[in-house]
C-alpha cells in the first residue's frame, strides 16, 4: 500500500514526529484530498500535552483545506480538481495533519470564489461548533434557509459570549447577528473591542477588569422573573478564567454552554495540564442554572446538519459575507514537522489572540 507523511503525537508533552501512514483509497461517498493547509487548535495541544482522547501514537488535526485528487463511487457533489475545506476527525484516514486525507464528501465544502484555502481553513471546526452549540446546547433557533424577515423567538434576550475574540466567539457573533439576535454581549481584551462591535457585538467588556461581572449585570435589564442573561456561551472553557466569572452572572433558569474540556490547569513548558469534563462541578452555580458541555463531534447526530452544515451552509455564508475568515498567522518552516511543532509550541505559550495558527501541510 502507498504511504504518506503524517504529523503524530507520540507521548505526553513529547516532540511531534513524522510517521508514514497508509494512503487510503476512497470508498463509496468519499474523496481523497491532498491537504495543502491546516489550522492548529487547542485540541491539538490537549491531545499532545494531556493525552485527551488519545491513544499514542495518533495523527493530529481536524481542519482540512486542499485539492480533491481522487473520488470514490457514488460521490455526487465533488470531483477531482475541486478545492475544498472541511472539518473531519473520526478516524486516522480523515485527520488533517497529513499529506492526504480520505473523507466523506458530506464533511467538505467547495471553496467559494474570492477566497484562498489558507483563509477558508479557519472556518470548519469552529463554524460547526457554533451551529451545534447554539441549537443543541442553548436551544436557540437557526433555521436553514433563513426565512425572509426572520425574527427569532429570543431575538431580544441577552446572550453572553465569553471569549468573543476567539475563533468560536467570532463566528458566534456573526451567525447570531445573521439570525436576528440583537442583544449580543461579549468579553475580550481591549484591543479586540472595535472589531467585535463591527461583527455584531452590542456590548464588549474587558475580561481583565476586576469588576467585569458587575459591569455586565449593570448593562442588562434586571427581570422580575427569569434570568437577566438567559443564554451564555463560554468559548474558553477555563475553570478559573471563564467558568468562575460566568457563575457570578448566571442566574436561575439560565442556559450555559461550555466548550470542553474544562481546563483546570493550563499546559506550560514545565507543567502538565489538567482537565475536567464536569461543567457543573467546575464552578459554584446558582440553583436552577442549566449547564452543558459542548460536544461538537456529535453534530452528525442531527440528520439535517449532517447533510447540509458543511457542504451547503458553511460555503454559502462565507460566499455571502455573513461570516469572514479569522485572521491568520502563517507558521513558516522548511519542513512539515518544523511547521507543526512551531504551531504546537505557539499554542502552549499562549501566543495566539484573535487569530488562527495556519500552516502548509503538503509542499
Amino acid at each position: 500500500m502507498a504511504t504518506h507523511s503524517a504529523i503524530v503525537t507520540v507521548g505526553l508533552k513529547a516532540p511531534l514526529e513524522i510517521h508514514q501512514v497508509p494512503t487510503v483509497a476512497p470508498q463509496e461517498g468519499e474523496v481523497r484530498v491532498r491537504v495543502e493547509w491546516t489550522a492548529s487548535t487547542p485540541l491539538d495541544l490537549h491531545q499532545n500535552d494531556g493525552g485527551l482522547l488519545v491513544k499514542h501514537p495518533q495523527v493530529l488535526g481536524d481542519g482540512i483545506a486542499g485539492l480533491v485528487v481522487e473520488a470514490g463511487p457514488a460521490v455526487k457533489r465533488l470531483q477531482v480538481g475541486d478545492k475544498v475545506f472541511g472539518f473531519a476527525w473520526r478516524e486516522q484516514k480523515e485527520k488533517a495533519h497529513q499529506e492526504f486525507s480520505t473523507v466523506p464528501e458530506i464533511l467538505l465544502a467547495k471553496l467559494p470564489n474570492g477566497f484562498t484555502l489558507q483563509e477558508a481553513v479557519t472556518l470548519p471546526n469552529n463554524f460547526v461548533t457554533v451551529f451545534h452549540a447554539v441549537t443543541t446546547d442553548l436551544g436557540l433557533s437557526a433555521p436553514w434557509p433563513r426565512p425572509a424577515a426572520y425574527t427569532p423567538p429570543h431575538g431580544k434576550d441577552a446572550i453572553l459570549i465569553w471569549g468573543g475574540s476567539s475563533s468560536v466567539g467570532q463566528f458566534a457573533l456573526q451567525i447570531l447577528k445573521y439570525y436576528g439576535y440583537q442583544n449580543l454581549i461579549t468579553t475580550a481584551s481591549k484591543r479586540h473591542h472595535d472589531y467585535l462591535e463591527s461583527i455584531g457585538a452590542t456590548s464588549v467588556f474587558d475580561y481583565n477588569d476586576s469588576n467585569v461581572t458587575k459591569a455586565i449585570l449593570e448593562t442588562v435589564s434586571q427581570k422580575s422573573s427569569g434570568p437577566s442573561i438567559p443564554f451564555i456561551f463560554d468559548c474558553i472553557g477555563s475553570k478559573d478564567g471563564s467558568l468562575a466569572p460566568i457563575a457570578k452572572v448566571a442566574q436561575r433558569g439560565a442556559k450555559v454552554a461550555v466548550l470542553l474540556p474544562v481546563i483546570v490547569k493550563d499546559s506550560t513548558e514545565s507543567t502538565a495540564p489538567e482537565y475536567s469534563m464536569d461543567v457543573h462541578g467546575s464552578a459554584e452555580w446558582e440553583d436552577g442554572v442549566h449547564t452543558s458541555g459542548v460536544r461538537t463531534h456529535f453534530y452528525l447526530d442531527n440528520g439535517f446538519f449532517r447533510e447540509n452544515l458543511q457542504p451547503i451552509i458553511m460555503p454559502t455564508l462565507l460566499r455571502d459575507g455573513v461570516v469572514a475568515p479569522n485572521k491568520q498567522r502563517i507558521i513558516e518552516g522548511t519542513t512539515l514537522l518544523e511547521r507543526a511543532q512551531k504551531a504546537m509550541d505557539a499554542l502552549r505559550r499562549k501566543e495566539v489572540s484573535g487569530e488562527r495558527l495556519v500552516w502548509r501541510v503538503a509542499d
